[in-house]
Parts: structure tokens; C-alpha cells; sequence
């Protein structure tokens, strides 16, 4: 607080320095948190050649595995326990179609891979499909597999 000698009486000015602080630190919070908030399910998944684009469908159902082998269930975190559950709620009320896309992350261990393939075919999961990336700089050499040959005759990628 300031106080003013002259006739004018006592002025009362608010400390704003911790309110300050604060602020700072809750903006740096929400800047560290929030993009990995957002970020969601990131895997590199292998990458081989002769592979036909699969565009994501709003209906196709996506079980991703990331390098330390946590779930992700439509790019949504799900505990490892909770898999089989949300699988079975999914596939128990489709009569077609139960086709799921496993993309894992290229580091992971084959096991991991094999333990979802075997805890998604149990609850319900009839086909599986795993997505992979073109290499970089490499394109199919079958007809009709790269994305440029679906674009020229005027489909969607």
C-alpha cells in the first residue's frame, strides 16, 4: 500500500504480483498439457511397398497400440483391462461388418501385437486389418494401389 503525505488522505492500490504469478504458472500448465491432450494416439506403424491407401471411414473401428503398448480405442486412451468390454459393446450390437484395423507402432514386440489380436478375436472382432505406411519415396507397383492412380479416376483417397 501507498500512502500519500499531501492533503489528499490514504490510497489503497491492490498487490497484483501473486495474482500475476499465478496467472503465469497456470498458462504454462495449460501450455504443456493441452497439445498432449489433443495429440491423442501417435504410433509410427511399419512401413512396407505395394500397399493400397485405406482411407479412414467414420465407421471403421481402429485399435492403436503405441510403443509402450497402451490402447487406444478410436484414437481414445483405454486401460488394457477395459479393451475386451469396449470391444464386445461394439461388435455385439453390429450384425455385418466386424472388421477392425489394428495400427501398432513399429518398435512394439510382436507379442503385444499377438495379445490384442487375440483379446479383440474374443470379444466379437471377426476380421482384423492392420494399417502400414507407403515408404517414403517408394510407390506400389501394383495397378490402382497408389493414392495419385485412385485420384485420377476421379474416386476419393
Amino acid at each position: 500500500m501507498a500512502m500519500s503525505m499531501g492533503g489528499g488522505g490514504i490510497k489503497a492500490e491492490p498487490n497484483v504480483t501473486p495474482m500475476i504469478d499465478v496467472m503465469l504458472v497456470l498458462l504454462i500448465i495449460f501450455m504443456i498439457v493441452i497439445p498432449q491432450i489433443n495429440a491423442g494416439f501417435s504410433a509410427v506403424p511399419p512401413q512396407g511397398q505395394n500397399l493400397k491407401p485405406h482411407p479412414e471411414e467414420d465407421n471403421d473401428q481402429i485399435l492403436g497400440l503405441d510403443a509402450d503398448g497402451r490402447y487406444y480405442l478410436n484414437k481414445k486412451p483405454i486401460k488394457a483391462e477395459d479393451v475386451g468390454a469396449a470391444v464386445k459393446a461394439i461388435y455385439d450390437a453390429r450384425t455385418t461388418d466386424k472388421i477392425m484395423y489394428v495400427k501398432a507402432h513399429k518398435d512394439l514386440k510382436y507379442d503385444k501385437v499377438l495379445d490384442a489380436l487375440d483379446l479383440i478375436s474374443k470379444n466379437g472382432v471377426r476380421v482384423t486389418g492392420f494399417i502400414t505406411d507407403q515408404k517414403p519415396g517408394t510407390q506400389s507397383v501394383v495397378a490402382g494401389d497408389n493414392l495419385s492412380d485412385v485420384m485420377k479416376k476421379g474416386g476419393t483417397p
